[in-house]
């Protein structure tokens, strides 16, 4: 790559440029370090075409630490250790959980980097398995277009930051005001990401900031209170028996385990960027472990914290998060309710950061010519700025409208949920088996990181486990969307893939023979340097 390519790619540093940590690296390795083992992508976008556009590299290693931060914590934190101590029956069980979620995620973490680290391009997970599975041509593509446009919606995050701010303002909230101000919020982060594309990071980065200082004050007083200095009466019960009372069925372990790994979700965050990471190896290397690592010793410090200020059995019986216990018994009644704009933001936060990356994957699919509503050239583009991907804003804004308006919160809200994670997993699957498929098909790829394999075997193993699982019946026989069986958003994650599958057949294979065409590739350059690749029918003579 020559660096006059490179300087279109990589724009002079501004006063907006706001990361130091890789200032000062020789431009000549930079160049290196993004210099791709191979093209992939069934369209046959070249490197240098596929990074092309836009508002060029303008992340480094601060704002891609953060996207991660803000990515992985959103509200889990701050509710779900209550459900997995009620799930697994001991404070030693959860915590061990939580040490076991932040394993695995480390493990995922190390296979994503070394795909990353060869394919330094936006998309994540859809340019691995395009460079996997290549054949049947864009069947890859298509299966995880459906996956990622039908299913990633930002709607939960919203309705979240809804209710709490609702609570916080001292209002009842009611069906009508939550999803008022949650449609509010995700307009809010379309027109954010939309038009001023740098100040949407800058917003992503503060919010990072503000949740890592809020765990950090909760991990703080955890400590104080440990030191026996409150008013809290023996704050080292919970951790002289930890172990009493734990389950002995697995399904329960494989339900809190699933709720764990979803708190840690976002260790990827960066992956689906990389077309807007300076040095992207090098930034990607530095970013994900210390992203990770910090979210990961924040969540068991502040488990810690939550267990040491109320009961085993205050905790199981409130009926409130664990966190609005802790406010409560540490600072008073008045604590909770600032709680509740803690996790608003929190959840806002969230929202804006993942809203920013999925935006990115659905561009880069677009690009790839998937036969789209009112064509691909559109949602490919960075209209109308030309430096971010409004349609591909567009396309989330859409599915989370309908989540948002559709569904009775009651039942389908969280079933809709449980429907986003199951293709997710199959997707993880299909990730680690191409890894070693790679290793043995191309060892000669330079692999600027490498996983150790038996991590990934590790990984392997609990991703089939965690496919499994839910298929298995639950202690209570019905599962957490009654009246709906308990498996039945695992059949529907399936569909939504096979969907994929159908789609594929149907563009590529079905009609072209049906009607007696066969699918031209073209590609087209839009003004700020995007490529696109279309397709034409060419009659068969």
């Amino acid at each position: 790559m020559s660096a006059t390519l490179w300087t279109r790619f990589r724009p002079g540093k501004t006063e907006n440029d706001e990361d130091d940590l890789d200032r000062g690296i020789d431009e000549k390795q930079a160049i290196q370090e993004v210099t791709p083992a191979a093209d992939v992508g069934p369209g046959g976008l070249s490197f240098e075409e596929d990074t092309a556009g836009g508002l060029g590299r303008h992340l480094g290693v601060t704002s891609c630490t953060l996207q991660i931060v803000g990515h992985i914590i959103g509200t889990g934190i701050f509710s779900t250790p209550s459900s997995i101590l009620s799930g697994v029956g001991s404070i030693g069980a959860s915590l061990m959980l939580w040490v076991l979620g932040f394993i695995l995620s480390f493990c995922g973490l190390f296979i994503w980097l070394e795909f990353g680290t060869m394919y330094p391009r936006s998309g994540g997970e859809k340019v691995y398995l395009e460079a996997v599975y290549s054949k049947p041509k864009y069947l890859a593509t298509v299966v995880f277009a459906a996956n990622a446009i039908l299913l990633s919606f930002s709607a939960g995050g919203c309705i979240v930051f809804a209710s709490n701010i609702l609570v916080a303002a001292g209002s009842v909230p009611t069906n009508w005001s939550e999803r008022g101000i949650a449609l509010g919020v995700v307009v809010f982060a379309t027109l954010l990401h939309g038009f001023t594309p740098r100040t949407g990071v800058y917003v992503m980065n503060l919010l990072s900031i503000f949740k890592i200082i809020i765990l950090t004050f909760v991990v703080i007083t955890g400590w104080v209170v440990l030191s026996g200095k409150t008013h809290i009466a023996n704050p080292q019960a919970n951790f002289t028996n930890a172990f009493a009372g734990s389950s002995h069925s697995g399904g329960d372990y494989a339900t809190a385990t699933f709720k764990v790994l979803y708190a840690y979700t976002g260790w990827s965050s960066v992956n689906y960027v990389l077309n807007n990471v300076r040095n992207p190896v090098r930034t990607l290397k530095i970013a994900g472990p210390l992203g990770l690592g910090i979210c990961a010793t924040l969540y068991i410090l502040a488990n810690v914290a939550y267990f040491s200020a109320a009961t085993k059995e205050e905790i199981e019986s409130s009926g409130v998060t664990v966190a609005a216990l802790f406010f409560k018994n540490v600072f008073g009644t008045a604590a909770e309710r600032a709680l509740s704009v803690f996790v608003a933001l929190s959840a806002l936060g969230n929202v804006i950061t993942r809203m920013f990356a999925s935006a990115r994957v659905n561009q880069e699919l677009a690009k790839e010519g998937i036969p789209l509503p009112f064509g691909n050239r559109f949602w490919a583009s960075n209209w109308p700025t030309g430096k971010a991907p409004l349609p591909g804003l567009i396309i989330n804004l859409i599915t989370s409208v309908i989540v948002i308006l559709g569904p009775p919160m009651n039942v389908a809200y969280p079933f809709i949920l449980d429907v986003q994670g199951y293709p997710i997993q199959i997707i993880s699957l299909f990730v680690v088996i191409g890894l070693f498929w790679m290793r043995w098909k191309r060892p000669d790829i330079p692999r600027p990181f490498k996983v150790w394999w038996p991590l990934a075997v590790f990984y392997l193993v609990t991703t089939v486990f965690l496919l499994v699982a839910p298929f298995i019946p639950p202690a209570n026989g019905v599962g957490d969307t009654p009246p709906l069986p308990y498996y039945l958003y695992c059949l529907v994650g399936i569909g939504v893939m096979f969907f994929g599958v159908g789609y594929c057949a149907v563009w590529r294979k079905l009609l072209p023979k049906a009607f007696g065409y066969e699918l031209v590739p073209h590609k087209e350059t839009f003004e700020d340097g995007t490529v696109v690749i279309s397709y034409s029918r060419r009659k068969l003579l």
